[in-house]
């Protein structure tokens, strides 16, 4: 299911639930959802030089998980992706809090 970007209703556990929340707040631009503007993640930092834009994007991404799923911190963020491209694909590990 991790990575799929299909939406379970019936998660099969709390932590696939939690993963779930996690994913669809890193993908989804703020300002997008009509009824709560401020859920998701600011991509004001596109147009910044790639260095400049992962710093952005990792304190966008901890501030956002932080404010919606308070099931998990945050323990890294990585990116992935082709520099020469601009291409960012971020991945972030939690940590379930006890």
């Amino acid at each position: 299911m991790a990575g799929t970007g299909e939406i379970d209703f019936a998660p099969s556990s709390e932590v696939a639930e939690i993963l779930q929340n996690v994913r669809t707040i890193i993908s989804t631009p703020k300002y997008s959802v009509p009824l709560n503007r401020e859920f998701g993640v600011a991509i004001s930092w596109l147009d910044e030089p790639l260095t400049v834009a992962q710093a952005r994007l990792t304190a966008e991404i901890i501030t956002a998980i932080e404010e919606w799923e308070p099931r998990v911190t945050v323990t890294q963020v990585s990116f992935d992706g082709d520099p020469q491209e601009g291409v960012l694909r971020p991945k972030v590990r939690v940590r379930l809090v006890e």
